[in-house]
């Protein structure tokens, strides 16, 4: 083979050099497919709008994110989040305004993700991440219940047989995924003879078309833009935390690495885009990208891409088909998806007794806000704060003061170790023997580091006391980044 061909071959995507690759792209899009249609109807429900609007939000979503994102083989469409944040804005003044919060929303997070608000992912610890994802696991399990209540008793054995086929259909052959295989068989089963349950079109009509380019039904001013700007940035946020949380999700899954920017700036593309199409807008969604990438196994842009594709198809060609599929079905997989989504390991007896009881709470915080707002931003939020807390009162305990007289007894000499910041060097100023020590007293800072400005404060505070009482101090030992902040602010934080 040539250079040329070589290099020609190399550039060709995953999907394109491998069959089974193409193969599984091509059927993790169709599980989605399926499993998105009931989903965008229902949040659709929720935003108050037809179910076309989040059909096409989910679409468009689907096909740009796939060209645009920064995470490869994470799914994007219509959201509950997204939808409970923006459905009192389409109660009060109805879908115009929806459409153009939508379009402000992607714009907020292009500037956003502009601006590196990805880089802040990195002060969500772990215990967070883990409350992050077995929350969802549990919001999505939550929304199979309602599902499965007043239906006919003929339901609960076709959700039974559904997971039973999921669990050991993989057993015979993993080539084509069994939430299809499930899907398929349980749907002909329930055509075949004529059982009648819930099904996906008692959710509401297929769009019978694709939707078409415009502008938002709203007058162009300053009064516009004032009403929704609020709703626009509150969708901003979720649907950027929920996604760069996911994709965090998926690197781990997958061991690969993701880029958060161009992610973040995707979202608000795809957002611009679905919004200029009529859509509700969106963010990623747990529930779909494990069907993709953890059931299905697909890796690359393609399963999204084809996601979206053949969600449109699916509702306008084989329309009546699809109507034809049980809730049970879906249920099913669903229930799959959060056994598989869940960390088990985090809640096992074992990873309990040796875990920090500090961890497990900020966990469990997670969880229970979460599952009580059902809204992932106030969850990670909160469980963040308190774990930056909990790891402020643990570090401020190991700051530390010794004292080392010298024989002759005109010196003493403080040894201070540990990270001096707000929640330690409160403590600091009393740590000193201001009315017993010797006339010069020396500071030992060698082994301690300055992080901000109440330590510099608490500095200044020991070396007055000790002047009060004609007593001298000398500050040593400090490294270049503490001595260059104690310079700019000592004698600076109170009133000359």
């Amino acid at each position: 083979m040539s250079p040329v061909a070589r290099l020609h071959a190399a550039l060709k995507p995953d999907w394109l050099r491998d069959p089974k690759v193409w193969r599984t792209e091509v059927l993790g899009g169709l599980v989605v497919a399926l499993a998105l249609i009931p989903e965008a109807i229902s949040f659709s429900i929720i935003a108050g709008v037809d179910p076309a609007i989040g059909l096409f939000a989910s679409f468009t979503m689907a096909v740009v994110i796939s060209v645009v994102g920064g995470r490869r083989a994470m799914i994007s469409a219509a959201t509950g989040a997204v939808a409970l944040v923006i459905a009192p804005l389409n109660r009060e003044h109805g879908l115009g305004y929806l459409i153009a919060a939508v379009i402000l929303a992607g714009v907020f997070q292009i500037v956003l993700g502009a601006l590196g608000v990805a880089k802040l992912l990195r002060f969500v610890p772990r215990s967070v991440m883990v409350g992050f994802v077995n929350s969802l696991a549990i919001l999505v399990f939550m929304a199979q219940i309602k599902e499965l209540r007043d239906v006919p008793w003929v339901v609960y054995p076709l959700v039974v047989a559904g997971l039973a086929l999921m669990v050991f259909f993989p057993r015979i052959t993993k080539a084509v995924p069994a939430p299809l295989v499930s899907i398929v068989i349980l749907t002909v089963v329930t055509v075949a003879a004529g059982i009648a349950v819930p099904t996906v079109g008692d959710k509401g009509a297929l769009p019978s078309s694709l939707p078409g380019p415009g502008l938002p039904d709203v007058p162009f001013t300053l009064d516009t833009l004032t009403l929704i700007a609020p709703y626009a940035l509150a969708m901003a946020l979720v649907g950027l935390m929920e996604s760069l949380m996911t994709a965090t999700l998926v690197d781990e899954i997958t061991d690969t690495r993701s880029s958060k920017t161009r992610e973040s700036i995707g979202q608000g593309v795809a957002n611009i885009v679905t919004g200029f199409f009529g859509g509700m807008g969106g963010c990623a969604m747990i529930g779909q990208t494990m069907i993709n990438v953890k059931v299905s196994g697909a890796r690359t842009r393609l399963s999204t891409f084809l996601s979206g594709v053949f969600l449109m198809v699916l509702c306008i060609v084989f329309g009546p088909v699809v109507s034809d599929i049980p809730m049970a079905a879906l249920v099913a997989v669903m229930v799959m998806v959060c056994f598989a989504t869940f960390d088990w390991h985090s809640v096992a007896p074992k990873t309990l007794r040796r875990l920090p009881a500090g961890e497990i709470a900020v966990t469990a915080i997670t969880v229970v806000c979460v599952v009580a707002t059902h809204n992932l931003a106030v969850g990670v939020v909160t469980g963040s704060v308190t774990a930056i807390v909990i790891f402020a009162r643990r570090v401020a305990h190991l700051a530390d003061v010794t004292a080392v007289t010298d024989p002759d007894g005109t010196t003493v000499v403080y040894r201070v170790t540990g990270e001096l910041f707000f929640a330690s060097s409160n403590d600091l100023v009393g740590r000193f023997g201001y009315a017993t020590d010797p006339d010069k007293v020396v500071i030992d800072l060698s082994a301690a580091h300055i992080w901000d400005a109440s330590s510099v404060a608490a500095l200044d505070a020991i070396e007055t006391r000790y002047a009060q009482r004609g007593k001298t101090v000398e500050i040593i030992g400090l490294d270049e980044p503490s001595a260059a902040l104690h310079d700019k602010l000592s004698g600076e934080l109170t009133p000359g």
